[in-house]
């Protein structure tokens, strides 16, 4: 496949639609085998598979195709026929095989790579099982599968442009590669000359794309003579042309005007059709398109089709909705929210400059306070824009189970609630992995086998419940099993074997035993297995869930099933901030969490035999944390009565900090720290002040952890 910069746009959307259909296939799929029937989605999984076959035909990418195709014909025949007896769990793996092949070949195409990997087994397997639903043996000749391969081609002509393309001749004509496919000679007499005008539907977009694809599989059957407009390839502006104007197609070809109509009549989105037939000799319209009154019945076949099973009204409704959305390149999303946070910036530069100090200026104050609301506005705009529901995450969650309870032979049910919350699209790239290794421990480590299950009185079928919901200015996602629970005194005996610690039972509350389970290395499994074992896994959720400021708490009853909740911030670009001073220096505490701030008097502070500081608020103990001696600053109040006190809490539990003193909130854009400093303890970020200055974003998390 050409890397040329002309076809990158063809690319990049085959690839982004490609990945939707495979998600929604899957999900199509896993539906039909959890329902026990294929007869609500075995339509839509025909489309999905033809949609896929078409769109890679037209990219070149033969491999995909020629499984598409397979797959297509297997549920083309369960679809006519109807056959009694359906092997659905074989079926069903079929497909999630070809979907698998798929997915890999398009990470190939989005790394460069060459798609070439080889769908020979799975295609075997899919027109095996194919024979044994046509009733004869995989090595006899099957006739209601060629009837498929032959009987949909239209007479030898395949709509999705499949066939040996690797192998065909091709040309130039007006700038765009053809091919002569099946034709003969343009000299040959029995060769007609056709001229077709092709209109999508409102709302399809991409109508030069689509233009595209349609003259590719075209080309398979005919030589193209002419096409207007005839750079679709290289000018975007070609798709209003042909939204307004249509594409016109002259070709010449042996095949007849009933297959060329059913061609066309295959098009995805096809609005309206006009084809012609040119007599050569004269090039005037030949009379038997008025006589059959062809080019009008194919329009009108063309609009039955569209309105089939759409009432007018919410046909209206469905193009309004496709009007109105647009797709939008993540980059710009970026670079957007980027320039806004530039913009909170120089708000803070302006509105609190130094050289404003001591200024009486009460029209500018009125107009900064306008100014704030408007840029508080087009950031909450800006944030609701780059929210995304988990849905699509939640969902990849369902084949995560399916394919493990089958391999490790248990009875496992996922309940899904709250797939709607949104958080930001930045934030739902470092989920995935994480909940993944939280499902496939709940499968592994929690659930028990049908037979260990019925014997502790639980049902035979075990539940995984995965749930998200909102909480303020953070999301909190949970993953709950009915299982056995996790084994306080078994991982307390391991974390004592490792060396982790040497304090009984006792001297520990049961969440930070449990915690043991978030540390690297560390497994209470006795044998490595395909899924567990090896120590793996839970420190990299708990690392994940820290580069995005989350957390992560364990909760277990023995014997009824463990809770992993995981709390992550709505979004990672601007937060709101409380801005200290010590010394020289300041420092932003997020405002999410912050519990309260107030002065103190040297009386009320407590040293331990260690030299550590505490402080008693309102009969509780909290730790003091001084930020001048955590980051040796040469500056800052020693007395403890001068400075102020900010309660933090984080995860259940609280510190609080000393400062010299409150310079107020504002909004601050979160900025990567340089690699340098990375590793500093307590520092997650920082971001630039008002004046110019730097101040570094404290970790809360990190230092209540410490």
């Amino acid at each position: 496949m050409s890397n040329d910069s002309t076809k990158e746009p063809m690319l990049d959307m085959f690839i982004f639609e490609t990945q939707q259909l495979i998600e929604q296939l899957e999900q199509e799929i896993l539906t039909c085998e959890k329902s026990g029937s294929l007869d609500q989605s075995i339509n839509e999984i025909f489309r999905i598979m033809h949609t896929i076959k078409g769109s890679s035909a037209m990219m070149l990418f033969n491999n995909i195709t020629t499984l598409a195709h397979s797959i297509e014909d297997l549920f083309f025949y369960i679809r006519d026929k109807k056959p009694v007896s359906v092997d659905q769990s074989r079926l069903i793996d079929i497909v999630l095989e070809g979907t698998d092949f798929i997915k890999n070949e398009i990470v190939k195409i989005e790394s460069g790579s060459p798609a070439n990997g080889s769908p020979a087994k799975i295609i075997k397997k899919t027109e095996t099982y194919l024979d044994v639903l046509s009733g004869t043996t995989a090595s006899e000749p099957t006739q209601a599968h060629d009837k498929i391969k032959h009987g949909k081609a239209a007479a030898g002509i395949d709509p999705a442009g499949i066939g040996d393309q690797g192998n065909k001749d091709t040309h130039e004509n007006n700038g765009i590669p053809l091919s002569s496919g099946n034709t003969e000679s343009s000299s040959d007499p029995a060769l007609t000359v056709y001229r077709s005008t092709v209109f999508f539907e409102d709302g399809s977009e991409m109508e030069n794309i689509r233009a595209f694809a349609l003259m590719n599989h075209l080309k398979q059957i005919a030589e193209i003579l002419r096409i207007d407009p005839d750079d679709i390839t290289e000018n975007n502006h070609s798709a209003d042309m042909i939204k307004n104007d249509g594409f016109k197609i002259e070709f010449r070809t042996a095949h007849c005007f009933d297959e060329l109509k059913a061609l066309f009549e295959q098009t995805i989105f096809l609005k309206s059709l006009e084809l012609t037939e040119v007599k050569v000799n004269t090039g005037e319209p030949d009379e038997r398109s008025n006589d059959s009154d062809m080019p009008d019945t194919a329009s009108d076949t063309g609009t039955a089709n569209l309105q089939k099973n759409t009432s007018p009204d919410k046909n209206v409704n469905a193009s309004a909705i496709k009007q109105s959305m647009i797709s939008v390149s993540v980059s710009k999303l970026d670079m957007l929210m980027d320039m806004v946070g530039e913009l909170v910036i120089s708000e803070a530069m302006v509105i609190h400059n130094p050289e404003l100090d001591n200024l009486q200026l009460d029209g500018f104050l009125k107009a900064s306070r306008q100014l704030h609301k408007i840029i508080g506005e087009l950031q909450d705009i800006v944030m609701s824009i780059r929210m995304v529901p988990l849905s699509v995450t939640f969902q990849k969650m369902n084949r995560i189970v399916r394919d493990m309870s089958h391999k490790l032979e248990k009875e496992v049910k996922l309940e899904i609630i709250g797939e709607e919350t949104e958080v930001d699209k930045n934030i739902i790239e470092h989920i995935s992995d994480p909940l993944m290794h939280l499902i496939r421990n709940s499968l592994d480590h929690g659930i028990e086998h049908a037979s260990e299950r019925i014997g502790k009185g639980k049902p035979a079928e075990g539940k995984i419940i995965l749930e998200a919901k909102n909480s303020g200015g953070d999301v909190w996602i949970t993953v709950r099993d009915d299982g056995k629970g996790l084994n306080k005194e078994k991982i307390l005996q391991k974390a004592i074997e490792k060396g982790i610690t040497n304090k009984s039972e006792a001297e520990l509350t049961e969440k930070e035993i449990y915690s043991f389970i978030l540390l690297p290395g560390f497994s209470t499994k006795e044998s490595v297995t395909e899924f567990s074992g090896r120590g793996v896994g839970m420190d990299v959720v708990v690392k994940n869930i820290e580069k995005i400021g989350g957390t992560v708490i364990v909760e277990s009853t023995p014997g009824a099933g463990a809770t992993i909740s995981v709390k992550i911030p709505l979004t990672l670009a601007i937060i709101d901030g409380m801005v200290i001073r010590v010394g020289n220096a300041r420092y932003i505490i997020p405002t999410a969490s912050i519990k309260e701030s107030f002065k103190v008097g040297t009386e009320n502070v407590i040293t331990d035999t260690s030299g550590n500081e505490m402080i008693m608020v309102r009969g509780s103990c909290y730790p003091i944390l001084r930020v001048k001696k955590l980051f040796n600053l040469s500056s800052g109040i020693a007395d403890i009565h001068d400075g102020i006190i900010v309660m933090v809490e984080n995860n259940g539990k609280s510190t609080c900090i000393f400062t010299d003193s409150l310079l107020g909130q504002q909004q601050v854009v979160v900025k990567a720290l340089p690699g340098y400093i990375k590793k500093v303890k307590g520092v997650s970020g920082c971001t630039l002040l008002g004046d110019g200055g730097i101040g570094l974003i404290l970790d809360i998390a990190g230092l209540i952890g410490s």
